[in-house]
């Protein structure tokens, strides 16, 4: 399978936030951080089940995500803000004084599309 173009919104969840204050380090908030939200029809397009993992691409940078499915429209994704999605960053703030982390066009490519349970 291919890869395919999508909007990336990352920005910070209420259980993100939670888990903040177990620590960053641990596997719960890692887990957090570490997964892509994506439209089921954007999935199965792309030929991959929940849990796999898929490449993402930007023109600063690249990491990988675990996928699920979830409520977002189709083309867009949406990923908890964190270690992973800065390396997908630029530097440009716009005058905010913080990367812009909305709006991201990624190139998303399926690694692994039937993980094992």
């Amino acid at each position: 399978m291919g890869t395919k173009r999508f909007i990336l919104n990352a920005a910070r969840t209420a259980k993100q936030g939670q888990h903040i204050n177990i620590g960053k380090e641990y596997p719960e908030y890692q887990a957090i951080v570490n997964t892509l939200t994506m439209n089921p029809a954007d999935m199965k397009s792309l030929g991959i089940s929940s849990g796999a993992t898929v490449r993402v691409r930007t023109e600063h940078g690249e990491t990988t995500f675990q996928c699920e499915e979830g409520k977002v429209p189709e083309g867009m994704l949406f990923v908890p803000y964190g270690p992973p999605t800065c390396r997908l960053m630029g530097g440009e703030t716009d005058g905010t004084g913080m990367p812009t982390s909305r709006g991201w066009e990624v190139d998303v490519e399926p690694v692994d599309t039937n993980p094992t349970s």
